[in-house]
């Protein structure tokens, strides 16, 4: 088995984990650049948890 392959086992097996480390990168990036990229860093953690284990798990 590959790294990629053991990464995205791992990732499959840990999605709501992902989706919620994900969420709080999102929201510390956001506050330290002041709110002013606010759509965009949504926009982009939104795509990030839709590509990781079965989706976006977030509520």
């Amino acid at each position: 088995m590959s790294f990629m392959d053991k990464a995205k086992d791992f990732l499959d097996k840990h999605d709501e984990q992902v989706d919620q480390a994900l969420e709080k990168v999102g929201d510390e990036v956001d506050k330290r650049t002041g709110h002013k990229y606010s759509g965009h860093i949504d926009k982009g953690v939104d795509e990030a948890q839709k590509r990781t284990g079965e989706g976006d798990t977030r509520p």
